[in-house]
């Protein structure tokens, strides 16, 4: 309960993740991008999302959420509605032939861990290359991994690191606890340029901040991968 009420006052988001077979990606681009020009032909409101397409195959849609009650409604019931239940239902169909599983979760933007000294932002613009960090935890080291964190963002700040990240922190939805470490980059070569340059401006300090860190983890992923503006929808005011 702790941790639910320690992250209330940050941004949640929506994410739901299709593991898409190798075999469909086309496919399954080609139906997102149906579906993006049915919300714009229909001037669907409501319903705003990015798209991350990530090095393991899957598609993951992020979606703000302003509140709980933004639950109780389905923001796609008046595309339907216009569209017609028989076309709607033949477009989601269309996206199950993809994918064997898919599912969703929240996870909440943690401005007090993360580094962003122009302003914290998701929108990266003309950084759609994603590093992303998952630190695995167990309950009983989550407050501990979560000062550490805070201990790494205040030696960037300190050093004035010209690499930035953003903090998530797993929601409902997830049964692993993490935190999640995003960084945005042109491409990869930039974002190989700026680690390296990083860790030598961190020096042996940030070399002990790391380590300590790491020995507070259950385990550790990362993924590579970019962000899809030409599947993702934002709703015209």
């Amino acid at each position: 309960m702790a941790s639910t009420i320690s992250v209330a006052q940050n941004q949640a988001y929506w994410i739901h993740t299709d593991q898409v077979k190798p075999s469909k990606q086309a496919e399954y681009e080609q139906v997102s991008k149906d579906f993006v020009e049915a919300c714009k032909k229909h001037d669907l409101k409501g319903a705003d999302w990015s798209v991350a397409h990530s090095n393991d195959g899957n598609y993951v849609s992020i979606s703000p959420v302003e509140n709980w009650a933004a639950f109780d409604k389905n923001p796609l019931a008046p595309l339907m509605e216009k569209m017609g239940e028989e076309k709607f239902r033949a477009l989601f169909a269309r996206f199950n032939e993809c994918y064997d599983k898919h599912g969703d979760a929240i996870i909440y933007l943690n401005s007090d861990l993360s580094y962003m000294p122009n302003g914290l932002t998701t929108n990266t613009v003309g950084e759609d290359y994603r590093k992303w960090h998952y630190l695995y935890v167990t309950p009983r080291n989550s407050a501990k991994l979560r000062a550490k964190i805070k201990e790494i963002k205040d030696l960037y700040e300190k050093k004035g690191a010209k690499e930035h990240f953003r903090i998530y922190h797993s929601g409902f939805g997830n049964m692993d606890e993490y935190f999640l470490v995003s960084i945005s980059a042109k491409d990869a070569q930039s974002y190989e340029k700026t680690s390296d340059e990083t860790e030598a401006l961190l020096g042996e300090e940030g070399k002990k901040l790391m380590n300590e860190m790491f020995v507070l983890l259950d385990r550790y992923e990362s993924k590579t991968g970019k962000m899809r503006p030409d599947l993702g929808y934002v709703a015209k005011l």
